[in-house]
């Protein structure tokens, strides 16, 4: 695929590095809920492997048990739909079918949050990172970047046992390069600092290097750690961090409520309690909008990460 995946879009990277992965293993499958030119795969995987592509249709229940069932026979299940249809939807499925019975599908929601945008509240799903990361034998990660996200698939592959990942469909800026490695339950320290701590994952992590970046012109030393594994935490770094910094505040594009900023207090709570702000989408359902109105709305944008870390920073040091 070459080293110029960042000028793709995310879901044809998702395409593209499942076809690498049925060359190197036959067992490898993708399954689709008739959304498969919208996650990338159609025509990418089902021309190039169609005994490996398998569309079940408006059906994304029977998908999972399909997926569950083609795991207990030695498949490697890759099972996408919208985010709101592969976790909301089939959360029972996934629960007894997948998790229960520790099977090796890997679930994929694809245009999460706010990404949903014209699809409307119905689409957007707030709440993925919440409910999958309380599940138990449960695996969640939140790639950024399409190099990242190959680099979670590989992983995904390799690994023996559920894993729910959330797909950007839409071109991201580049964060990492080539190079990138995937390393399970480690966040990835983007900025070093000692004024703030900023924790972000998946689609806002690019927002927060740009509010990082711009605080720094400030003289505000923003400690940034990215956390594609949300489902295991770096509960370690976390900890560190906020030991160095006194606060702490989250980003994510999701509910504030039991996501990422959920895990980042759970964990400060028991281990170093500090003064926390959680950014996102507060407990509300979406609507038809653009990003940049729904950021404005919810205040989780730019302007809006940069300020709650001069709050907290403020706040820390009194």
């Amino acid at each position: 695929m070459g080293t110029d995946l960042h000028k793709k879009e995310m879901r044809f990277v998702y395409g593209e590095t499942l076809n690498e992965l049925i060359a190197q293993n036959p067992n490898v499958m993708c399954l689709e809920a008739d959304l498969s030119k919208a996650s990338g795969t159609n025509p990418t995987v089902l021309n190039k492997y169609p005994a490996n592509f398998l569309n079940v249709g408006v059906a994304e229940a029977n998908m999972i048990s399909l997926g569950a069932g083609l795991a207990s026979e030695g498949k490697v299940p890759f099972c996408a739909s919208f985010t709101c249809f592969a976790s909301r939807r089939v959360y029972d499925q996934i629960t007894i079918s997948v998790a229960y019975a520790n099977m090796n599908v890997k679930i994929v929601g694809t245009a999460p949050g706010i990404t949903a945008g014209p699809n409307g509240g119905t689409h957007m799903c707030f709440q993925d990172l919440a409910i999958m990361r309380a599940m138990p034998n449960m695996t969640v990660l939140s790639p950024c970047d399409a190099y990242e996200l190959r680099a979670c698939l590989r992983w995904m592959a390799a690994h023996r046992g559920p894993v729910y990942m959330q797909l950007i469909r839409m071109l991201q800026p580049q964060v990492f390069d080539d190079g990138c490695q995937f390393a399970i339950g480690k966040a990835v320290r983007l900025r070093a600092g000692g004024s703030i701590t900023l924790v972000s994952t998946g689609y806002m992590t690019p927002f927060a290097l740009q509010a990082a970046d711009e605080l720094a012109k400030e003289g505000v030393a923003v400690d940034l750690l990215h956390c594609p594994s949300v489902k295991p935490f770096d509960a370690e770094a976390l900890v560190a961090s906020a030991r160095r910094t006194g606060g702490v505040v989250t980003v994510e594009n999701q509910s504030i409520l039991g996501g990422l900023g959920g895990a980042v207090c759970e964990i400060l709570g028991e281990y170093h309690p500090v003064p926390v702000k959680r950014l996102g989408v507060p407990d509300q359902f979406g609507e038809v909008a653009s990003e940049a109105y729904l950021f404005e709305k919810h205040g989780f944008g730019v302007k809006h990460i940069k300020q709650a870390c001069r709050d907290i920073t403020a706040r820390s040091r009194k």
